[in-house]
C-alpha cells in the first residue's frame, strides 16, 4: 500500500493523497480544513448520521470507534490518522498503527485517557505537579496526607469542562464526594495557591522536531474555558518555562502531533501542569488568526511528514468560546446571536462548528479578535462581549 510505503520510508505524502480522522467534532472539522487546504483529502470515522467534521469531510464513514472492518477500512483509505478527541478507544489507534502512521499513538493517548498516569507520565517528565493522591478505591482515603485538604477530588478518567471535579475541604467531605462520583478510581489533588492558568500547544514532528505556540491566558466559567488571550501579559520567564515544560513532555512521551499541556501559574510565579490534551486545543483556536500557521495545520502538517510551520503571533489575538447559551434568552425562549453585531467590530472572525442544536454549555463556536497591540484588542474584546451580553471573565 502507498500508505505503507510512506511510513517505511520517512517521506512525506503528497497533497491528493487520504488523511483520517477519529472524531466528527468541531476539532476534527477545522483539522479537514486545515488538511483540504494543503492539498489532502480526508475521511472521518464517527458513529453519528451527521457531525460537525462529517458534513466537510471527502468521506464518512459511520462506525462505531472500535469498529474493525471501519478502522481497516481507514487503514487501508489512508497515508495517516489522527484523532480529534482523547477518549477514543486506544486500541483503535494501536490497530490502525499496524497499517499507517497514527499521529498520536495509542500509548500516548492512553496516558492522557487516565488522570493517575498523566500525573505519573508529568513527573517522570520532570515537569511539576500539584500534590496529589491515587484514590483506587474509598479506602485509599483514609491513608491521605492531610496536607492534601482542601483540595480536589477529580475522577481519573472522562474529566473534562469542569466535570467530574468536586471541591472537598476535609477527609469526611472527600469521602462522600468518592461516592457521589460513583466510587471510580479518583484522583485527590491539593489546591494551589493560584495566580492565573495558561496552556501551551507544542507540535512534535514524526522527526523528533518541536516547536510551540506562546502560553495563552486562559479564564474559565463554571468549569468551561470563556477566553484565551495572547497579549504579552505572561512574564517571558513564565512563558519560557512553561515551554520548555511542555516540549520535555512531549519528548518523554515520544509523542508526534499536537500537544496542549495545561499549567497554574502560583502567586509566586511558580508553574506546574495541570493536564494535557493529546489533540488540538480549545485555548489553541487562537493560532487560526492570529498565527500564520495554525494549530490544525501543524496537525497535517506532522501527519504528511512534511516541515513545521512558523509558530509566532503575528499580533496580540484572543478567543472567546461561543456557548449554546447565547441561543437562549432570559425567559428561556430561543433567539439568534447578534453576529452581524459582533463582526462590526473591527478585528473579528467568527468560527461557527454548524451544530443544529444548541443546549446550554455546548460549545457551538468561537470568535477570534486581533489588535496591532495588546490595549486595542482588549478592548475589542470587551465590545464583543458586551454585544452578546457575556458576562466579564479573566
Amino acid at each position: 500500500m502507498a500508505s505503507e510505503t510512506a511510513q517505511s520510508s520517512g517521506l512525506p505524502t503528497a497533497p491528493g493523497a487520504w488523511l483520517g480522522v477519529l472524531g466528527g467534532g468541531q476539532l476534527g472539522r477545522m483539522f479537514c480544513q486545515a488538511a483540504q487546504a494543503l492539498g489532502y483529502r480526508v475521511a472521518v470515522l464517527d458513529p453519528a448520521e451527521s457531525s460537525p467534521a462529517g458534513m466537510v469531510a471527502d468521506r464518512h464513514v459511520r462506525a462505531a470507534y472500535d469498529d474493525p472492518q471501519a478502522l481497516d477500512l481507514l487503514a487501508g483509505l489512508c497515508a495517516a490518522v489522527t484523532t480529534e478527541f482523547e477518549n477514543v478507544p486506544a486500541d483503535s489507534l494501536r490497530r490502525l498503527a499496524a497499517h499507517c502512521r497514527t499521529a498520536p499513538s495509542g500509548d500516548a493517548v492512553a496516558v492522557a485517557q487516565d488522570r493517575i498516569a498523566e500525573k505519573a507520565y508529568l513527573q517522570a517528565s520532570g515537569v511539576p505537579v500539584a500534590a496529589h493522591a491515587a484514590i483506587r478505591q474509598a479506602a485509599d482515603l483514609d491513608a491521605c496526607d492531610a496536607a492534601l485538604f482542601p483540595g480536589i477530588l477529580k475522577t481519573a478518567r472522562l474529566g473534562y469542562d469542569g466535570k467530574g471535579q468536586v471541591r472537598v475541604a476535609s477527609r469526611k467531605q472527600a469521602v462522600q464526594a468518592h461516592a457521589q462520583l460513583g466510587g471510580v478510581a479518583c484522583v485527590l489533588e491539593a489546591l494551589q495557591p493560584l495566580d492565573y492558568e495558561i496552556s501551551v500547544v507544542v507540535v512534535r514532528g514524526l522527526d523528533g522536531r518541536t516547536v510551540s505556540y506562546p502560553p495563552s491566558r486562559n479564564a474559565h466559567q463554571d468549569g468551561i474555558l470563556a477566553l484565551s488571550v495572547v497579549d504579552g501579559s505572561v512574564p517571558a520567564g513564565v512563558a519560557d518555562q512553561a515551554r520548555r515544560h511542555a516540549l520535555r513532555v512531549a519528548d518523554h512521551l515520544d509523542y508526534h502531533g499536537v500537544l496542549c499541556v495545561e499549567f497554574f501559574v502560583l502567586r509566586d510565579g511558580g508553574v506546574i501542569a495541570n493536564e494535557m490534551a493529546p489533540r488540538p486545543h480549545n485555548s489553541g483556536h487562537y493560532t487560526q488568526d492570529g498565527c500564520l500557521v495554525s494549530q490544525f495545520e501543524q496537525q497535517a502538517r506532522v501527519m504528511a511528514g512534511l516541515p513545521l510551520g512558523l509558530t509566532e503571533t503575528l499580533c496580540p489575538t484572543a478567543m472567546l468560546n461561543v456557548l449554546g447559551d447565547l441561543w437562549f434568552d432570559a425567559q428561556g425562549g430561543q433567539r439568534e446571536p447578534n453576529w452581524a453585531g459582533v463582526l462590526a467590530v473591527p478585528g473579528t472572525r467568527l468560527h461557527l462548528y454548524a451544530k443544529t442544536q444548541a443546549r446550554p454549555g455546548r460549545k457551538m463556536g468561537h470568535i477570534n479578535v486581533v489588535g496591532a497591540t495588546a490595549p486595542e484588542l482588549l478592548k475589542r474584546v470587551a465590545r464583543v462581549r458586551a454585544v452578546l451580553g457575556l458576562p466579564h471573565v479573566g
